[in-house]
């Protein structure tokens, strides 16, 4: 099964993708630091280093998916909010993509500052130009005036190319990744397919962290440590998160894994100042704590590893022992945390290193995903394709962006979750 890989980055989520069973048509990637990590991990003969802009898609066909994570930076709440605004934007050209090689389904991953109320009708438009890829559009068109024809679109009379978009805030925490990011992952899977996308199930939890912490000793007796570290530094639950805990699940623990730790990561690590013969764990000073960015506690998920205007932003890219101490992670140590195989291969300066992994799709998520994704496509085709009214609609449930189901039109095929 073939896979294109746009904005490819460092290679995190076709790395994950390469791992559930797909095999690499192509990689398009900007970033000329980006681009040499790809070619010293993947077959560099597929490496497009260039503007995506001017990237030929008729050189490819039969491609089943297509997948990568368009530039965040105008989404991103650290960012300057500008969106369609901002020349980084991006997502014009995956739509591009689609309505080019019109794969069986696609996978896009972005910040969840994307479901921001004030981008909320651009990511209508977003979602609704992923649904029909295919329809005609004037280049001189405002996106605003051609969101207004999408949506007088009735998704089942339509007889051009369309798909069942799907999309939906995942935290990698829950599915193995010794990290708290929350992303928001977009799905379509092509409508003439017959086939219906569920996003996989979690399978690691706080909740089973905590039992094997505070109420049995498992977490500690598997790294010979004392429990009276965890009170040091570290994030601390409250007596009633306990008890209920206890009260909830009894003599038995909670079914699903634990998160994992740093220290369930990176515990076995040597000291970069030691003398281990790893390359790319490189001790780098001048690490400082300051209100909000403290570092990530030991024994608990790191913090968002963040790529940032330099490279490390503030406290996110930092470790925090139980003594107080802090220093900055090391590019091995990461990329670690961001579940790259070890062997694997980040090219650059420290600062660069650090900013390509935190533009990375960790690679046990995209790995999940890529296998149920596959899962699914090596299926039978239903016999009818579902129409629209039989897809369940459901709000996204955000902070900043609450969309109510009862507000989206028939027409629109954007499976809220």
């Amino acid at each position: 099964m073939k896979s294109l890989e746009l904005f490819s980055g460092a290679g995190g989520f076709a790395k994950g993708l390469e791992l559930a069973g797909f095999d690499h048509a192509g990689f398009v990637e900007f970033n000329k630091h980006a681009a040499a990590s790809l070619n010293a991990n993947f077959d560099e003969n597929k490496v497009y280093f260039g503007d995506i802009r001017e990237y030929d898609f008729d050189q490819l066909s039969n491609i089943d998916v297509v997948a990568g994570g368009p530039p965040c930076q105008p989404f991103s709440l650290g960012g300057l909010h500008k969106a369609f605004d901002d020349d980084r934007d991006m997502f014009p050209y995956a739509i591009k993509a689609i309505e080019k090689l019109s794969p069986k389904a696609f996978i896009f991953e972005n910040v969840k500052g994307l479901l921001r109320q004030s981008f909320s009708s651009y990511f209508d438009y977003i979602i609704m130009r992923l649904t029909f890829p295919d329809f005609p559009i004037k280049d001189d068109m405002k996106w605003s005036d051609c969101l207004k024809l999408l949506k007088s679109i009735d998704y089942n009379q339509y007889r051009g190319n369309k798909y069942y978009v799907q999309y939906k805030i995942l935290n990698a925490a829950n599915f193995g990744v010794p990290q708290s990011r929350e992303r928001v992952i977009i799905v379509g899977i092509r409508a003439d397919t017959g086939l219906t996308w569920h996003y996989p199930e979690p399978t690691h939890t706080e909740e089973r962290l905590l039992w094997d912490q505070y109420v049995t000793n498992n977490y500690c007796d598997r790294h010979n440590i004392n429990r009276s570290l965890l009170s040091m530094g570290n994030y601390l639950p409250n007596d009633n998160k306990i008890a209920r805990l206890k009260r909830v699940y009894g003599l038995f623990p909670p079914e699903s894994k634990p998160w994992q730790t740093v220290r369930d990561v990176i515990g076995d690590v040597p000291h970069p100042e030691t003398n281990h013969g790893i390359p790319d764990h490189v001790f780098r000073d001048g690490a400082r704590s300051y209100p909000g960015h403290t570092g990530s506690p030991f024994d608990w998920l790191a913090k968002t590893i963040k790529a940032g205007g330099h490279g490390v932003p503030g406290g996110e890219n930092m470790i925090r022992y139980h003594d107080g101490s802090i220093r900055y992670f090391t590019t091995y140590e990461a990329k670690l945390i961001q579940t790259f195989p070890k062997r694997f291969i980040i090219k650059g300066e420290w600062g660069e290193t650090l900013r390509q992994i935190g533009n990375a799709v960790p690679v046990v998520l995209a790995e999940r995903l890529g296998q149920s994704l596959k899962a699914l496509l090596d299926s039978p085709s239903q016999k009818s394709c579902p129409t629209i009214a039989s897809i369940p609609h459901a709000p996204v449930k955000h902070p900043q962006r609450r969309v109510d189901s009862n507000r989206v039109p028939e027409s629109v095929t954007a499976t809220l979750l």
